[in-house]
């Protein structure tokens, strides 16, 4: 499925975190501008800053993930890119019940070992109860490109099957960084701004 990037119906989003990826940091890459875009639109919005991103230690990620998230409702939405994204999915899954989220959007998430990155090997290791998680999120959306040098296609769209996701596929991506040419991410915003409104 192709992106779609259409004006979604009026917003009644007040809230969107950003957690950012391996070796990446709040200004780094399309992060900025989401935040700039969504901030222009009276939303709320915050790239997480996660401690020591080229050497990523899982609790001290995830303890500053659920301090930026907080709490929870109906119109908050978390997008994460990569590595952030297993972190974000960690900090839900260890929220106590009940709880629910407007929108969780991953792009280029994935769950377990990497090939291309054994370095990271030690974070990975442990697994997230998805299909658990998912049954708080109302809309639930997994972005991938078509030519990832990182993550497998078959990881993102395993993740996007065990989420029951929306699977959108972005042309010549790579792994969503700036050196790929992705400085704008509008599928992105178009899925951060949905209307709970309209659930």
């Amino acid at each position: 499925m192709n992106i779609a990037t259409s004006a979604r119906p009026t917003h009644s989003i007040q809230r969107v975190a950003i957690v950012h990826g391996y070796a990446a940091a709040p200004d780094a890459h399309w992060f900025p501008w989401l935040k700039s875009e969504l901030q222009a639109e009276g939303i709320a919005a915050t790239v997480v800053l996660l401690p020591a991103p080229d050497a990523p230690d899982a609790a001290a990620w995830e303890s500053a993930v659920s301090a930026e998230l907080g709490v929870l409702d109906a119109r908050t939405v978390v997008v994460a890119h990569s590595l952030g994204a297993i972190t974000a999915l960690r900090v839900l899954e260890a929220l106590p019940e009940p709880w629910e989220l407007g929108a969780l959007v991953l792009v280029a998430g994935f769950t377990g070992p990497l090939e291309s990155l054994p370095v990271l090997d030690g974070y990975l290791a442990t697994n997230v109860d998805v299909e658990r998680i998912a049954r708080n999120i109302h809309e639930r959306a997994v972005i991938r490109s078509d030519a990832d040098p990182f993550v497998p296609t078959a990881s993102s769209d395993n993740l996007a099957k065990r989420l029951d996701a929306q699977l959108y596929v972005q042309q010549g991506a790579g792994h969503f960084l700036a050196e790929d040419g992705v400085t704008s991410l509008p599928a992105v915003l178009n899925l951060a701004r949905i209307d709970a409104d309209d659930r």
